[in-house]
């Protein structure tokens, strides 16, 4: 197992030096020149949806908790990816823009330019993060190496693959990675149900309150607040957005993101389904994240074994690679490159790429003192993400608002929802910080027309 995770990373670093002979420019780094078909982007979507949460944190959770346990996966976050092609791929890929920050920018100004990133960065850092903790997990997993030990090689190995190849190198690779990872699951699922073991009354015999996606600590509110997480708070993320705005027409943008959706679906819920019969297949599983990797082991043939390990492997991959391009990407195009406005293509990317591995350590750091994948999943998309959904969503389909409503809509999505959460403990507190992120911008809003009113009656 050792021998065949080594050789198929030295296959990825493969891919990374070739592409790395064709990047020229950061907008063949972080893009790939804008010019890739719908089949390719609806996999690279999936391939950059479908991390570490989709496998390992979700049938972890199913595992434990049921169906109410993984809400997120897949059915919240198939929902998000309907909803980005039918509201702001389309609308951002027109603007020609290489980050959601540039859409502010030229919408609301310099101010909210900066603002976002500040915003987005962290929330990409964290999901990064959830990543790299369940690479090291699988490795470990599989070749009994200490966790603390194999996410610093994680850590490693991803920096290298990133700095070479860019968006690119992923993108071209998402393609063998979709196969191998509809094949590892494919594969795991048949085998499991095909399993001499494996007694369909488990179904009838199952706890009735495993199979709701309704948790009986929940009502109606909560229940809406935590479906809008996954479903409105990862809407607007770059990483995502990254993939959207790298295809070749707004038409194909939109499109793959439909199909993205449907493949999505199919694919998570696989893991969903695994972990809902785990209890019966696999019972008393102490560390729940290793719980799929567990099954594998005593379900598959050796060989299978090996091809699944790589299922997993190529899904966070892809993730890390395009989370880390994105941090790199918000943090050289609107924050760093402003400071020194005569560099060139060549030294942009010297810049960006820098930016990639200062970016991985720092998700190393948060991914040891976290205390498991979904939680660290869970905060990246809440993290801000408030603020930034409305003045994404005002911003394409109304002509209001300007850079002082953006800014104290992104203060009030900033601010707003960790107190809701932990000190005014409502009952939907992300939910509560949209509603509230939205006055704040017309708030804004009201303040700009009581300025242009005052400037129109008093000239001098």
């Amino acid at each position: 197992m050792i021998f065949f995770i080594a050789a198929f990373l030295v296959v990825q670093m493969g891919i990374g030096y070739w592409i790395s002979q064709r990047i020229s420019s950061t907008r063949d780094f972080f893009l790939a020149g804008r010019n890739l078909p719908l089949p390719i982007i609806a996999m690279s979507l999936v391939a950059t949806w479908f991390g570490a949460e989709s496998c390992i944190g979700a049938s972890g959770a199913v595992y434990v908790h049921g169906l109410s346990g993984s809400r997120a996966d897949p059915f919240g976050y198939s929902l998000c990816l309907f909803l980005m092609g039918l509201l702001i791929a389309g609308p951002l890929w027109k603007g020609g823009f290489i980050t959601l920050s540039d859409f502010f920018a030229k919408r609301y100004g310099v101010s909210a330019e900066k603002l976002s990133a500040l915003i987005l960065i962290p929330s990409s850092l964290i999901w990064g993060a959830a990543q790299v903790r369940a690479f090291g997990q699988i490795v470990s997993s599989t070749t009994q190496l200490p966790v603390e030990m194999t996410i610093i090689l994680a850590t490693a190995f991803i920096v290298l693959y990133t700095l070479l190849g860019g968006i690119l190198g992923d993108i071209i690779s998402d393609i063998f990675k979709i196969i191998v990872i509809t094949i590892g699951l494919g594969w795991l699922t048949v085998a499991v149900f095909t399993h001499p073991d494996f007694h369909w009354t488990w179904f009838s015999e199952m706890n009735p309150a495993r199979l709701t996606f309704l948790s009986n600590d929940e009502n109606i509110i909560q229940r809406l607040d935590r479906w809008a997480i996954p479903i409105l708070g990862s809407l607007i993320a770059q990483e995502l957005i990254s993939r959207a705005l790298s295809a070749k027409s707004a038409s194909v943008a939109k499109n793959a993101s439909y199909m993205a959706c449907a493949l999505y679906l199919f694919l998570g819920a696989m893991p969903v389904f695994l972990g809902l019969m785990g209890p019966h297949m696999l019972p008393g599983v102490t560390d729940h994240e290793q719980f799929i990797t567990l099954l594998a082991s005593k379900y598959l043939h050796p060989t299978m074994q090996v091809v699944f390990i790589g299922a997993l492997i190529s899904a966070i991959l892809s993730t890390i690679d395009t989370i880390l391009l994105s941090i790199a990407a918000l943090a050289s195009q609107n924050l760093v490159y402003g400071f020194f406005p005569s560099l060139n293509e060549k030294q942009k990317l010297y810049i960006a790429r820098g930016l990639v591995v200062f970016t991985a350590f720092l998700a190393y750091f948060i991914a040891r003192s976290s205390s498991g994948i979904y939680p660290l999943v869970e905060t990246a998309s809440s993290f801000g993400t408030a603020g930034l959904l409305v003045i994404t969503l005002l911003g394409i389909w109304t002509p209001w608002g300007s850079g002082r409503a953006a800014t104290f809509c992104l203060l009030a999505g900033l601010f707003f929802y960790p107190l809701a959460d932990q000190i005014l403990l409502l009952q939907a507190p992300f939910l509560s910080t949209i509603l509230v992120s939205t006055m704040a911008f017309f708030l804004g809003v009201t303040l700009d027309i009581k300025k242009s009113v005052q400037i129109s009656e008093n000239p001098l």
